[in-house]
């Protein structure tokens, strides 16, 4: 019995347009969360009143995309461009996968998105952290090559 091929990433190109989609919504959650904490802390010392607002972000963001990775497999931008994360064998993430995609696109981020780059020179099109974390983003079934018009 072997053992089914892995799925195919989706393009780049489809990849970085959800992602350039993905930043609009994380933009408007993300002020919306923020709202609140920064109200509270107001009195508090600035430097204290900065570093719980960014840590609120962070775990806002890791919570939303583990959420929807682990749930859905994925996000709106995800959806809208017909894309799904799954684990190299194709299965669905499990809360720990996606809670360490999550830490790796992070520091990938936070690398100055080299962690993106990668995805120019890996023999597999795939960003560093889901290279690291088993993963990769494939396609839809109704976004297949092979698919007309009329069944997608």
């Amino acid at each position: 019995m072997t053992a089914a091929p892995s799925p195919p990433a989706a393009s780049i190109k489809r990849r970085l347009l959800s992602l350039i989609y993905e930043s609009l919504v994380l933009a408007a959650m993300l002020l919306a969360a923020a709202l609140p904490v920064v109200m509270l802390s107001r009195p508090w010392d600035p430097a204290l009143a900065r570093s719980a607002l960014q840590l609120w972000l962070v775990s806002v963001c890791g919570v939303y995309y583990v959420w929807q990775w682990v749930g859905a497999g994925q996000t709106l931008p995800m959806k809208t461009w017909r894309l799904r994360v799954v684990t190299n064998d194709g299965s669905p993430l499990t809360p720990a996968r996606a809670t360490a995609r999550y830490a790796l696109a992070l520091v990938s981020t936070f690398a100055l998105g080299l962690g993106f780059v990668w995805a120019l020179l890996d023999r597999d099109r795939q960003f560093l952290h889901d290279r690291l974390a088993g993963t990769r983003i494939i396609d839809t079934p109704g976004n297949s090559p092979t698919a007309t018009p009329s069944n997608r």
